[in-house]
């Protein structure tokens, strides 16, 4: 009975910590809504931490100190949420899940002693980030061999081969490290099949609309285009025929609609099967 009490207590206990929000706080200039270089630095490195988190919702609130009127730090700290906002949009987290990006204002100034006046309203100008996780969190059910035993079998024209796991940076044209050593293999099949010609379609995740989203590198808004390319030309240095295959950029049309990072994503759709 005392094994069982320990193992439900345990369990419980996982739960409530699976379950926790995760907070990040951005700080700010006097009266400025654009984020100090630091601040960013800070800010990218907290959306690498969350990259790998099946994510519920996000939430965002913007902040001011006391000074100005309620209508300006009102506005201002609008701004601020709105700004911060952006920054997940521009690194692909979709704007579905950011339920709130509202802008609460002045924080009064609880004052200790006269000489902290200016360290806690620095402290009170920032964006507060409380991020979701989904619980339990959605399972990947990717099978390495399914994929390597669909590119070895009898192809069609007009079927879509999704390169499962074959996952891309947030914001970037370039795969994450899982992924690299699943692209090598992916290479080798495709040397081998001469009988077949395909498209690489690119995809993104999370924009407004069907828009494309900004390559990181680029600073262009072609990140869909630029992952297929990066394929593309991968697949040619090892030894695919040019002839065989071409690149274009999906946008985000054709989301999946799991867990968001497998929406950064490539897939090839045969075109021509034989000689």
């Amino acid at each position: 009975m005392m094994k069982r009490f320990c193992f439900l207590t345990f369990f419980c206990f996982q739960t409530v910590i699976a379950q926790k929000e995760i907070k990040h706080i951005v700080y700010f200039e006097t009266d400025k809504y654009s984020i100090p270089e630091t601040e960013m630095h800070r800010l990218l490195l907290f959306l690498d931490d969350i990259e790998s988190i099946d994510i519920q919702k996000i939430s965002i609130y913007g902040f001011c100190d006391d000074r100005g009127s309620y209508s300006y730090n009102m506005n201002l700290s609008q701004n601020r949420a709105n700004t911060i906002k952006q920054v997940f949009t521009n690194k692909e987290f979709d704007n579905s899940l950011i339920s709130n990006t509202d802008g609460k204002g002045e924080l009064l100034l609880k004052i200790i002693k006269d000489n902290h006046v200016d360290k806690i309203r620095g402290l009170n100008r920032k964006v507060e980030i409380i991020v979701f996780p989904v619980f339990p969190a959605r399972k990947n059910n990717f099978n390495s061999q399914r994929l390597e035993d669909i590119l070895n079998g009898d192809l069609i024209v007009g079927e879509k081969i999704l390169l499962e796991n074959l996952l891309f940076e947030r914001g970037y044209s370039y795969l994450i490290p899982e992924s690299r050593v699943l692209l090598s293999t992916i290479a080798k099949i495709l040397k081998k099949r001469k009988d077949i010609h395909f498209t690489i379609q690119g995809h993104v995740c999370c924009t407004n609309g069907e828009r494309d989203a900004i390559d990181g590198r680029t600073k262009k808004r072609n990140l869909s285009q630029a992952r297929a390319k990066y394929i593309y030309e991968y697949l040619l240095r090892k030894g695919v025929s040019s002839r065989r295959m071409k690149y274009i950029g999906m946008k985000r049309k054709f989301p999946l609609g799991g867990p968001q990072r497998l929406d950064r994503r490539v897939e090839l759709l045969v075109t021509k099967v034989g000689s």
